[in-house]
Parts: structure tokens; C-alpha cells; sequence
């Protein structure tokens, strides 16, 4: 059974987080989290400050229809639309059904390196333990796929960037959008924050590592999958078991 309540708390507290974690100012962002069993999407409100924001602000909106959900036990505060981002949000969650959460921030270094139209190189084994493999950017949009539907052109060339080399979103959960910024997702809205956090110090990491020397190699494929297999999969060794 559905619970609106749960999800509606998880979801204000990842967009709290990405404040406490120091990836959004003002209104730069949001976080959604997705309940598949109920086809619903619950989303920060457009334009709202982060300080004013309540769990009850948070707007539904239909997986399939991408329509404002304006009855039942998913209804929020009455008449708030949601994030100028939710079209990239639903393309995303319609095309990878083991996505959970997605987030969107400006944040400083990801950004940068978006706007420069880069990519982020696996340079050593930080990054390695959480991607397996680049960070990879986006083609920049054309002016007809703006004009046209800019939110939905976004989702659909960060699917396209995927799907052309055969990436997994699961193992690379987040990319960087051409001249605009990071998107992150996950398994959960939670992971999806964890994800929007990781990558914005990986972007830090790259930006100083090339400073430092420009011609920094990426590392090695072996010790890659050593780093990535060692905290994910059916080999990952890393923390404690549960119980």
C-alpha cells in the first residue's frame, strides 16, 4: 500500500539536504521522489524558497499524464504548480524504471564544468568508487529542440547520451547538461541527494586535479572496476553486513 505521508516527508527532507550540503542557493533546485505503485511524483514547488518550503508544498503530479494530481490523498497546498524542471524529471523516471529519486542543482564546481560543455574523466579512485567510468556531459540543445519543449528536450538528451553509448544509469547516476548543469538520481530520493553531493566533489576534484596538471591521465580500467566493485554489485566488500 501506498503512502503518501512517508514519501511526502523523504521527499521535503531531500530538498533540505541539498541546502545542508551546500548544493543550492536561493531557489537553484529540486528534488523529486517517484511512487511507482501509485504513478505519482511528488515535486518541489516552482520558485518557492527552500526557508518557506513545507512537506505539504510538495506538488504530485501523474507519471503518465504529467498532469497536476488535484484529488485524493496526494494533494498538497492548493494551486502551487511544480518545478519548471518536472518534464526532465518524468522523462527520466518513464525511461529508467529502477530510478527512484532525481535531483537537479546549480551547484559551483558541476556547474562550471557544464558550462565549459566537459565531461569528468575518472581520474583516480574516488571518483572510481562511486562511477564506473566518466561523468559524462550532454550535447548542447538546438534552438528547435528549445523551442519546442526545452524541460522535455533536456530529458530526452540526457537519455540519448545514455542510450548511444550503452551506459547504465544505475552505475553512473548522474551527468552534467550542456552549458545549463548536474542532474543526479538513484535508487531512492535519498540515494539521489547522496549522488548530487558525490558529484559536485568529483567536479571540485577535477577542476584542481587539471589546474595542477592538465594532462592528468584517466585511471587505469582495472583499478577502476577494483574501486567501483569493491562498494557495489555482488563483490562489494566495503562497510559492514547488516543485521
Amino acid at each position: 500500500m501506498s503512502d503518501p505521508k512517508s514519501l511526502r516527508d523523504r521527499v521535503f527532507r531531500a530538498n533540505l539536504d541539498l541546502v545542508a550540503n551546500g548544493l543550492v542557493m536561493l531557489t537553484w533546485g529540486n528534488a523529486s521522489g517517484v511512487d511507482r505503485q501509485a504513478g505519482i511524483l511528488l515535486i518541489k514547488p516552482s520558485g518557492v524558497d527552500y526557508e518557506r518550503l513545507r512537506p505539504e508544498d510538495l506538488v504530485a503530479v501523474s507519471l503518465t499524464t504529467g498532469v497536476v494530481v488535484d484529488s485524493g490523498p496526494w494533494v498538497g497546498t492548493p494551486g502551487l504548480r511544480p518545478s519548471s524542471d518536472t518534464a526532465t524529471h518524468l522523462a527520466l523516471y518513464r525511461t529508467w524504471p529502477g530510478v527512484g529519486g532525481i535531483v537537479h542543482t546549480h551547484s559551483e564546481y558541476a556547474t562550471s564544468v557544464a558550462q565549459a560543455c566537459s565531461g569528468i574523466p575518472a581520474l583516480g579512485t574516488t571518483h572510481a568508487d562511486y562511477w564506473h567510468g566518466d561523468v559524462p556531459c550532454t550535447r548542447p540543445l538546438s534552438a528547435a529542440e528549445i523551442d519546442a519543449g526545452y524541460e522535455e528536450a533536456t530529458g530526452a538528451v540526457i537519455i540519448e547520451r545514455f542510450a548511444a553509448e550503452g551506459l547504465d544509469p544505475l552505475s553512473r547516476p548522474g551527468t552534467l547538461i550542456a552549458q545549463h548543469g548536474p542532474f543526479a538520481w538513484g535508487a531512492s530520493v535519498e540515494k539521489a541527494v547522496y549522488h548530487a553531493t558525490v558529484l559536485e566533489r568529483l567536479a571540485r576534484m577535477f577542476v584542481h586535479t587539471v589546474s595542477i596538471n592538465p594532462l592528468a591521465a584517466r585511471v587505469p580500467q582495472h583499478l577502476l572496476d577494483k574501486h567501483y566493485g569493491r562498494k557495489h554489485g555482488p563483490k562489494a566488500s566495503y562497510g559492514q553486513d547488516a543485521g
